[in-house]
C-alpha cells in the first residue's frame, strides 16, 4: 500500500454521504425485512425479537454487499482508501511489540515498516481533524527519521510493503 494525498474537503464530503446512506439503507431494508419476515415465519401471539434480529443480520449483509460491489466506483475513492489505510495501519499496530525491538537493534525493515505506520497515522489524523495528540506522533516521526539517516534509508513511505510484516 502507498500513502497518497486525497483532498480532505472530498474525502470528509464522500464520507459523510456514504455513510448516511448506509444508514439509511440499513434502516429501510430492516424494517422491510422485519416485516417480511414476521409476516412469513410468525404468528400474531409469537415474539418477533429474532425474526427482528434476523432481519437486521439479512439487511447489514446486503449492505456491506452493495458498499463492496461498489467499492471501486470513483466517488469511493478517497472513502475506500482511508478505510485501507486504517486496516493496514491495524496490523502494524499488532506487531508492535516486535517491531520496538527490532528497530532497536536497528533492523531497517522495521524502520521503514514504522515510518509508514507513523506517516499514514499523521495523514489519518490530519483527515479526521484529530490534532490532539499530532504533536507527540511528530516527535517520533523526528526521532525514527534520526535512526533512518543514519542507517542511510530514505524516508519514502513507498519502501513499505506488507509482505514485510510476515517476519515478525
Amino acid at each position: 500500500m502507498k500513502l497518497k494525498e486525497i483532498d480532505k474537503a472530498r474525502y470528509r464530503k464522500h464520507l459523510n454521504v456514504v455513510m448516511i446512506c448506509m444508514a439509511v439503507a440499513l434502516i429501510v431494508i430492516a424494517q422491510i425485512n422485519s416485516a417480511l419476515f414476521i409476516y412469513v415465519f410468525s404468528t400474531p401471539e409469537a415474539s418477533h425479537f429474532y425474526h427482528i434480529m434476523a432481519a437486521v443480520a439479512v439487511s447489514a449483509g446486503i449492505v456491506v454487499f452493495v458498499v463492496n460491489k461498489y467499492r471501486y466506483h470513483p466517488y469511493m475513492t478517497e472513502v475506500v482508501y482511508v478505510w485501507d489505510l486504517k486496516q493496514q495501519l491495524n496490523k502494524i499496530q499488532r506487531k508492535q511489540p516486535k517491531l520496538k525491538p527490532a528497530i532497536e537493534k536497528d533492523d531497517k525493515e522495521a524502520m521503514i515498516i514504522m515510518n509508514f505506520m507513523y506517516r499514514g497515522s499523521k495523514q489519518l489524523y490530519e483527515l479526521d481533524d484529530n490534532t490532539i495528540t499530532i504533536e507527540d506522533l511528530e516527535l517520533l516521526i523526528a526521532a525514527n527519521d534520526q535512526r533512518m539517516n543514519k542507517a542511510g534509508l530514505s524516508l519514502s513511505t513507498d519502501l513499505f510493503k506488507p509482505e514485510m510484516l510476515d517476519s515478525y
